[in-house]
């Protein structure tokens, strides 16, 4: 086997999040720091390479919280301070408004009427039933995503990170543990290199279960979205439109300007892929697929044809299933490993990690640098907690809605689009 020099830092992932990291060790003056993902950059499969995503403004941060709510100010209110004033961030955050189910001191939206004038003349066109909501107008919106990953990857490589990547230079196959099996070394690709590392951070998303036991912390769960084609009329009456999100029915957000075609996403609990391991363990499993259930499809057109019929019969463009780990609590596991030294794990987006991108790097560095930034409510929340994964219940909806509440298994789909 070869033997490459040590990093100071090795970063297992080229997603969001371990770009965020790459890039705040390199802003902090760290050196000597290697990011490995087994996909060519930006990866097909990240949630991140993506149109964009919804991204919305929170309360301070009040000692009065309960845990849950003031680690989601806190850490909401880190990122819009990036996604509003960071020179890096703030060019892909677009301040559109957000309509859906909120608190009563919002526009209230309670007529298919309400929901038309929300957008311009002829946008809406749908006779909404049943729908009820609220219109957010400032503080909330939708990212560039893909463009903010590229940014991110451009400044960090420009600062000194070194990406390796690809099927078998830069796909992980396993972690390098001492003979004692307390402590991570780095890291073995699939071309046979080992890097090693000070420290290694795992941040690869849903297929960070590959690579190490989480106690049933972490569920890959996937969900689905489509790009409906838009004529380039059609793109310039459809810009600088609120997020339309209905909370049982999925969203669409305005579309993308360079190709003229709009994300649309069903909403529901989340697809899982459970298998049974050798030890007779059960653990939901990632796969890569450019296609999504025909039961989501029409979960699609449901949404479409309650809000823009005029579109809800127009072939999509592109489809694919799109990942994420959640956690028992849907809360961020951002923590040194208790038994692995030299080991800091970065997961369990649950949904929301792409919206606070720019904290994550923030979190993790701090994590990393042992200064003592993060709050103690926040590190609590985000803390490796095996005690909460005993009995976990793979069918848990978490709070979610649409599709009966349910979570749906990949192994009952019966059919597959052709997109």
């Amino acid at each position: 086997m070869a033997v490459e020099n040590t990093s100071n830092i090795l970063i297992i992932g080229a997603g969001t999040w371990g770009c965020s990291i790459a890039l705040e060790l390199a802003r902090r003056g760290h050196t000597g720091i290697k990011v490995l993902d087994g996909s060519p950059f930006p990866s097909a499969i990240s949630a991140g390479n993506d149109l964009n995503k919804i991204t919305e403004e929170a309360n301070e941060p009040s000692e009065n919280d309960s845990d849950e709510t003031y680690f989601w100010n806190r850490i909401t209110q880190i990122a819009m301070q990036a996604w509003t004033h960071d020179p890096l961030f703030a060019p892909f955050y677009h301040e559109t408004g957000f309509i859906m189910a909120a608190p009563a001191d919002l526009v209230p939206l309670n007529s298919k009427e309400d929901f038309h004038k929300t957008m311009p003349e002829g946008v809406l066109q749908g006779n909404f039933p049943g729908w009820h909501g609220f219109w957010k107008q400032r503080g909330a919106g939708w990212v560039y995503a893909s463009g903010a990953m590229k940014a991110l990857y451009g400044e960090a490589r420009r600062l000194g990170v070194q990406f390796v990547t690809g099927e078998l230079e830069g796909k992980v196959e396993e972690l390098i543990l001492t003979s004692g099996h307390d402590a991570v070394l780095g890291a073995r690709t699939s071309d046979s290199v080992i890097h090693t590392a000070c420290k290694t951070i795992l941040a690869a998303g849903a297929n960070s279960i590959n690579l190490l036991d989480f106690k049933k912390q972490l569920r890959p769960t996937a969900w689905t979205l489509a790009h409906v084609p838009l004529s380039a009329e059609e793109a310039q009456l459809y810009r600088n439109l609120p997020v339309l999100y209905g909370v049982d029915r999925g969203f669409f957000i305005e579309p993308d300007i360079e190709r003229h075609e709009m994300k649309i996403c069903d909403e529901h609990p989340g697809y899982i892929n459970l298998v049974i391991d050798s030890n007779g363990d059960t653990h939901s499993v990632p796969f890569a697929r450019r296609q999504i259930p025909k039961e989501a499809e029409t979960r699609m057109r449901r949404l479409l044809s309650e809000t823009t019929p005029q579109f809800s019969g127009r072939k999509f463009s592109f489809a694919r299933i799109c990942w994420d780990a959640d956690t028992v609590d849907r809360m961020f596991l951002i923590d040194k490993h208790p038994v692995l030294e030299n080991l800091v794990v970065a997961v369990g987006g649950s949904g929301n990690g792409f919206m606070a991108c720019p904290a994550i790097g923030i979190l993790v560095v701090d994590n990393l640098e042992e200064a003592g930034q993060i709050e103690e409510r926040v590190r609590k929340m985000m803390r490796w907690r095996p005690e909460t994964s005993v009995h976990r219940d793979w069918w848990d909806a978490q709070g979610r809605c649409g599709a009966d509440g349910k979570v749906i298994d990949f192994r009952d789909v019966e059919e597959w689009t052709s997109i």
